[in-house]
């Protein structure tokens, strides 16, 4: 065997579950491995089904060539071969060598036994379709161009597991393609009363006729047959000839005559190639429309876009029964247009339901974005689990402070709950009572931090009084506690402190919100009695407001089903989907359970990997 200088490994035929751990396993018991790659799609990150090991010494490889080798790694045999940076030698096609008529039994190893008594192989593999089972032919790669010339002249036309072979040169598509030569003729658009004798006539003119034969069924033609020529070149001018002539009245096709597998992979080029042409046509210019009421149809639907350009096409996708899907496309003459559609109405509230509007992208890249997207989702669950600060806190059942941006509502469960700033929280004391109307601080603490109304749980201690006035306490733990006393400032005021740069909470009370099983069942909407929300509104929010209405909204049903973890999947949420999605979670109560059980497996995941235990639900 040549020495070789890198100690790089290909390693193939991999199953795509196959991982670099997996890999590492089996490879670090011959030697020392340096690292390993299994080379996966840009898109979709699936396994390309072939992979690299390097070795820190060529030894190593040259040990793992010989021991590993067609060894079953999840069921299927790897083929092993030295990874060559250069394409150079597989492209030039020297020393390769291509062998037909395989018994379906012969498998890598069988033909890497038969042929590795002529040389050096560098490559050797039995083709086989997406099942596995071998298509009866393979190739062998050598290292030098004698070595392939002895195996042709010693194996060709010999027999291998009873079938007689044919070993030759492989000759590369593109010049296969320009020497493919042929003697059948496939016929098609017969008129049924033409039998072999008048087809054997017919195509006579071209040449010697070895045979014609037209297919049958239960006696009767059905349309076509083949006719076989003694040499290609007649078989080529019949082709040409005949293949557009009309006979009885018909339009014949001649062509090559092809196995059904060849016309199906030409079909299949022939189709992706169109695909491709259509795609590249409306890239950029097609849209994607989802979130569309049940009332609009095309027309409705061509009428909402077409102030941003000329449209080509509208459609509003139907199901068997013509019930909108809710989504649909909108195609129009230039990108400039569809990007103007795509800022304009993306999010524009249509019919009462936000719309979705995005550039149409192919199923397999969209499935592929979703998947990564599903990935950093879970990723940002587990990390966000892991703090120590919740995402989202209920007032009314942990009795923790929660952080409301300036100009957003209070919640509705905020009865009873008293409020602070953050020059009360962070300004407190080290000891002692503080005046209300002057807060110690110390010079530039703090300085700058926005004003957010922060509620704090009613404490059962009765307030100390100075004056008349209500006095705030600084507790040990940096939260700010007010007294639970009914006299509070006056008696028709509830315990709020007013700060002068800070948007005061609203003096009159608010009903107590409770958990209501039924609420996820009800539209969302002004008309929705005890609803707090509306589409509109949420619209015109800005993102913490909108975040705060549908925490303060999902809170209350997710703690139905799950009292105890409610605060922590409820921020988990807010954090994760976008406000369409919120939306759907609230009017669908089986989409929230869905998402209450996935945020639920993600916590006792990380609870399990912190060796501690997530809460059990309350019965």
């Amino acid at each position: 065997m040549a020495p070789f200088t890198s100690a790089s490994l290909y390693v193939g035929d991999l199953h795509p579950d196959v991982t670099e751990t997996l890999l590492f396993e089996i490879f670090k018991q011959v030697g020392a491995v340096a690292s390993i790659r299994v080379c996966r799609d840009t898109i979709t990150r699936r396994s390309l089904g072939y992979a690299y090991v390097n070795f820190h010494t060529v030894t190593d490889a040259e040990h793992a060539l010989e021991t590993l080798n067609f060894t079953l790694i999840k069921n299927r045999p790897c083929r092993i071969m030295w990874s060559y940076r250069d394409p150079s030698i597989r492209k030039s096609g020297l020393g390769n060598v291509f062998i037909k008529n395989l018994h379906k039994s012969i498998d890598n190893k069988t033909l890497y036994d038969t042929f590795i008594s002529f040389g050096n192989i560098l490559s050797c593999k039995v083709v086989t379709d997406e099942n596995g089972v071998s298509r009866g032919y393979g190739f062998v790669h050598y290292e030098r161009q004698e070595e392939a010339e002895q195996a042709i002249s010693k194996v060709n036309n010999m027999l291998l597991s009873a079938k007689q072979v044919f070993v030759g040169h492989f000759i590369p598509k593109k010049e296969k393609s320009h020497s493919e030569r042929f003697t059948n003729v496939y016929v098609k658009n017969l008129d049924p009363s033409i039998d072999e004798s008048e087809l054997k006539i017919i195509f006579s003119q071209f040449g010697t006729i070895t045979q014609a034969v037209i297919m049958r069924e239960n006696g009767s033609s059905r349309g076509f047959g083949f006719v076989n020529f003694s040499h290609p070149d007649e078989a080529k001018a019949a082709v040409t000839e005949m293949s557009g002539k009309e006979l009885h009245g018909k339009l014949l096709y001649a062509g090559k005559a092809q196995k059904k597998s060849e016309r199906e992979a030409e079909l299949k080029l022939k189709f992706e190639q169109l695909r491709i042409e259509r795609i590249n046509r409306y890239q950029g210019v097609n849209l994607y429309i989802k979130n569309l009421d049940d009332t609009i149809d095309d027309e409705k639907l061509r009428a909402e876009f077409s102030s941003f350009g000329n449209i080509t096409s509208a459609k509003v996708m139907r199901d068997d029964k013509d019930n909108s899907r809710g989504f649909g496309f909108v195609c129009f003459s230039t990108p400039e247009e569809a990007t103007r559609a795509v800022t304009e109405m993306n999010g524009r509230i249509f019919v009462n339901k936000p719309l979705y509007v995005a550039l149409a992208q192919k199923r397999e890249v969209r499935r592929a974005q979703l998947e990564l997207q599903h990935k950093q989702a879970q990723a940002n669950l587990a990390a966000r689990a892991g703090l120590g600060n919740p995402l989202y806190t209920s007032p009314a059942t942990t009795g923790a402070p929660v952080f409301y941006p300036p100009g957003a509502p209070l919640p509705p469960n905020s009865r009873n709950q008293s409020f602070m700033y953050p020059q009360q929280i962070m300004s407190r004391p080290s000891r002692g009572w503080t005046s209300q109307n002057q807060p110690t601080t110390r010079p530039g603490a703090y300085q700058g931090m926005p004003n957010y109304g922060v509620p704090v749980p009613p404490r059962s201690r009765p307030s100390r009084q100075r004056g008349g006035q209500t006095q705030v306490v600084g507790s040990g733990n940096g939260r700010g506690a007010q007294g639970g006393g009914q006299g509070v400032q006056t008696g028709a005021k509830r315990g709020f402190k007013y700060t002068p740069n800070a948007r005061n909470p609203p003096q009159s009370g608010l009903p107590i919100s409770q958990p209501n099983p039924n609420l996820s069942s009800q539209p969302l909407g002004p008309d929705v009695p005890g609803t707090p929300l509306s589409i509109p509104a949420l619209a015109a929010a800005n993102q913490e407001e909108r975040k705060q209405l549908l925490g303060e909204t999902l809170f209350p049903l997710i703690a139905v089903h799950e009292p105890q973890n409610a605060r922590k999947i409820t921020g988990m949420l807010l954090e994760s989907l976008d406000w369409h999605e919120l939306i759907h979670l609230i009017e669908s109560t089986e989409t929230l359970l869905s998402k209450i059980n996935e945020a639920r497996s993600v916590l006792q995941s990380h609870a399990e990997q912190e060796g501690d235990s997530l809460d059990a639900p309350q019965q």
